[in-house]
Order: C-alpha cells, then structure tokens, then sequence
C-alpha cells in the first residue's frame, strides 16, 4: 500500500470509492477460482480424458491440500515484506501474472489419456493453487490494513461481496455452457480454460492497480509457522467449534460441487442441465442473503446459522427422492438448498468477526491474519475433499471413465451412486457439523470476557451496514 500508516488518534479518512470497487474486483478471482475447478475438472478428468475415478480424484485433491501448508508461508512472507508497493499489493501482482495462464494451461492438456492426463493436470493444478494463495492470503488481509474505521470497512466488503456474488454466477454459469458446446470434447474445454483465466485477469489485475490509493492504518501479523498457528486455534474453542462446523459444511457444499455436472448429466438426463442446475444453486444469493441478515439481526445470528443449516439438510434429504419423484423436484430441491446456501455464505463469517472481535478483548493481540488464514485454509481443503469424496464414491460404485469420442453405459451402481454422492453424503455432513454448531458459544466464560459484537452482515449493497470488524471475511463457494 502506498501510503505510510497514520499517526495514533489521527481521524480516519474515508476510501476513495475506487479503492473500494477496485478491490471488490478481486473477489472476479476468488469467487471463480473456487467454482469453476469444484464444478468442472473431476468430471473433465473422468468424461474427456478418460482418467479413472480414484485417479482424478487424487489429482483434483492433492494440490488443494497443498494450501493447507502453502498458505501460512505466504502470510508469514508477505507479513515480512518489505517490498516497494507494501506489503501485500507485490503478491496480488505476482498472483495476477501467473495464475490466468496457468488456469487456460489447466484445461489445455495435451493429447493425453488415463494416468498420464492425471498427472498433467495433477501438477499443472498445483502450481495454479500456488499462484492463487499468493493473491488470496494477501487480498484477504487487506481490508484490516486500509481502515480502522467499521463502518468504512463495510463499505468496502459489501463492494467484495457483491463482487463475489456476480463472478460466482458468471463463472459457474458461463464455465459448464462453454464446455459443453460442440462436441463437449477437449476443444471445448480450452476455449472455457481461456475465458475463465481473462475474468480472473480482469479481477486481480483491477484490485492490483486500484488498491495503489489505499492507505495503510494498521498491521495484522500472522504466526509465522503452521505449528505456531494451530497453537493458537487450540487456545481459543470458539473458534475451534466454528471452524469446524463450517469445514464440514464446506465439505458438504464441496461435494455438491463436483457432482452437480454427473447429477446432471446421468440423473436428470443431459449434461446441459448443469447451467440451470447451477442457478437454482447459485441464483438465490444475492436474493435471500438480506433476509438471511434479517433473520440474525432478529434472532441472532447463531439461531439463523441453525435455521440455514437445517434447510440445506433438508434440501439434500429432498434432492435423493429425484429419481423416484422426477426432475421438477431436483430443481425444486436444488433451489432450498441454494437459498440455505446464501446463509451459509453469509452467517459464518458474521461468526466468526464476532468470535475474533471478543479475542481481541481477551488477549488484547491482533490475530486476525492467523485465524484467516486458517479459516482459509480449511475451506480450500474442504472444497478440495469433497472433490475428492465424490471421486471415492465414483470409484467404489463402478463409475467407467471415458474420453469425449467413446461414450459409455453405466452401470446402476454408479447412478445410485452419483445420486447418494450428491444427495445423502452431504445430508450426513450437514447434520454432523450441527453437533459442533451446538457446542459453539459466542460468549464462552472461558474464552473471552468481551462484550459481544453486534450480529451483522455484509450484503451485497455496497453501504449496508456490518458489524465490528469483518476484515476476516473469507470467499467461499463458499
């Protein structure tokens, strides 16, 4: 950032408005890093490269778990940085040159099949997570360091997360009808691989140049180790309940995620009903997520979390009766679960500005960066699990790969499968992370002794109100 962090006591000056839009933008990479390759690539790999199930799904799973360690070195790095521009806008840049390319190179494999395809995309993933968590860890870090100020803070996370809403919904819709036209074979795919990396381009590029006018009024420092930051997750259980009822819950929307195109493709009866399918998920979020906000400010913000998580159980329970009841009730069933899915964006991170605030209170540090980062962390590697979770299923009912020129029967098996895999497994992960909901307490005595913060959330209007602070809001498909 370019300007020097204000003298103590100084008044906080407003953001300029395209400090806030520009990095808004940045949320065009989050919001579609987070979907596309969730959406598309287990079934690219099983469909058009004719890799086998348990094979793509360690080839999608093992370089997101990669985060997972990848992503405290990038807080601890650019934490240090003394680099010309900041401490964070080098790494957006850095992330902007390198991950649009590797994302076209992702979906432009050369003419490989089985094992030897695996491998390709296997690596080629990996070194695009890479490129992503040097944007992601120090975009998110962002918004605690341009303004102290709470009510400014909202201003520019509602700008993000209307972002976020707009590239989920591009990018998810846009990505499967791209990939789909023609011939749905591998030329298909490339021409989607370049589309998708232009808007990520476009979003990383604009937060990089726009955030050039943000000041810099604070430092949140991350530990500066893996091990470092679990011993502070451990020291502090609110947090521990809350990140891990939401891991569970992004495990299950994970799942989701990669099922959605085989749901389609061998349930309802045709790979193009992925786009609609899609919107019933993706369409309610920035329709119910203000009643969502609604419903916390009202009853708080943990009796709305158990209102959400419900409805998506349910909707799942609901979405399994598709092949008995036929596919009105699939979309029907998809769209509860996307109007859950709007409060499951939302709610947990009202949670957790509420759990961090009271840290604050309690141990009087700026931990932020490390519970963020964390937070991230398992999010990316839920997401990736269920990837890998769906592909196990696959795999163990009799799911036969193909490439896009030999298409072939399968057996009932693997369609019971794909319809338990899409329906039942995330139902049974949503009522586990019910008990952890439970046994989360916003006022725990033995945690923290601060005044509870507000219940608020950002929407995707740019002035609407958030609660103090809500610089730890992650993206997710969130």
């Amino acid at each position: 950032m370019a300007a020097d962090i204000r003298a103590q006591g100084e008044p906080v000056a407003p953001l300029r408005r395209r400090v806030r839009i520009g990095y808004g933008l940045g949320s065009l990479c989050t919001g579609t890093f987070a979907t596309v390759p969730g959406l598309i690539l287990l079934y690219y790999l099983t469909n058009v490269l004719a890799v086998p199930a348990a094979v793509a799904g360690a080839a999608v799973f093992l370089p997101k778990a990669w985060d997972v360690l990848v992503n405290p070195l990038v807080g601890a790095v650019s934490d240090r940085s003394r680099l010309r521009g900041g401490p964070r806008r080098p790494f957006l840049l850095a992330g902007a040159c390198t991950l649009p390319p590797l994302f076209a190179l992702l979906f432009a494999a050369p003419p490989l099949h089985g094992a030897a395809a695996a491998g390709y995309v296997a690596v080629v993933f990996l070194l695009a997570a890479t490129a992503y968590a040097v944007f992601q860890v120090p975009y998110v870090t962002m918004p605690a360091e341009m303004t102290e100020d709470p009510a400014e803070r909202s201003r520019v996370l509602g700008w993000r997360v209307g972002f976020l809403g707009v590239a989920i919904l591009l990018s998810g819709g846009l990505a499967p009808a791209i990939a789909h036209a023609g011939d749905d074979g591998p030329g298909s795919y490339r021409t989607m691989g370049i589309a998708v990396a232009f808007l990520l381009a476009l979003g990383m590029f604009g937060a990089w140049f726009t955030t050039r006018w943000a000041p810099a009024v604070a430092r949140s420092e991350a530990e500066h180790s893996l091990r470092a930051q679990l011993a502070a997750a451990r020291s502090h259980r609110p947090f521990l309940f809350l990140a891990g009822m939401w891991t569970l819950q992004a495990l299950a929307v994970g799942v989701m995620l990669a099922g959605v195109q085989y749901f389609a493709t061998y349930t309802l009866g045709s790979a193009d009903a992925v786009t609609p399918l899609f919107a019933c998920l993706i369409g309610p979020l920035v329709l119910v997520m203000p009643l969502w906000n609604r419903l916390a400010r009202r009853y708080g913000v943990k009796a709305a979390q158990w209102c959400a998580s419900v409805l998506f159980l349910g909707g799942a329970v609901l979405l399994a009766c598709t092949p008995a009841a036929g596919n009105a009730l699939g979309f029907g069933a998809v769209v509860v679960i996307g109007i859950a899915y709007a409060g499951l964006q939302l709610l947990p991170l009202t949670m957790l500005a509420d759990t961090l605030a009271a840290d604050v209170a309690r141990t009087g540090k700026r931990r932020a960066a490390t519970f963020t980062g964390l937070w991230t962390a398992a999010e990316n590697l839920a997401f990736a699990l269920g990837a890998g979770a769906f592909a196990l299923v696959l795999a163990v009912t009799g799911f036969r790969s193909s490439d896009a020129d030999h298409r072939v029967d399968q057996p009932g098996a693997a369609l019971t499968g794909i319809t338990v895999g899409m329906s039942v497994l995330p139902a049974v992960l949503a009522a586990a992370s019910l008990w952890l909901l439970y046994r989360y307490r916003e006022d725990a005595a033995d945690n923290t002794s601060a005044t509870p913060v507000s219940p608020a959330a950002a929407s995707p209007a740019p002035a609407s109100p958030a609660p103090e602070p809500r610089q730890e809001e992650t993206d997710r498909v969130d």
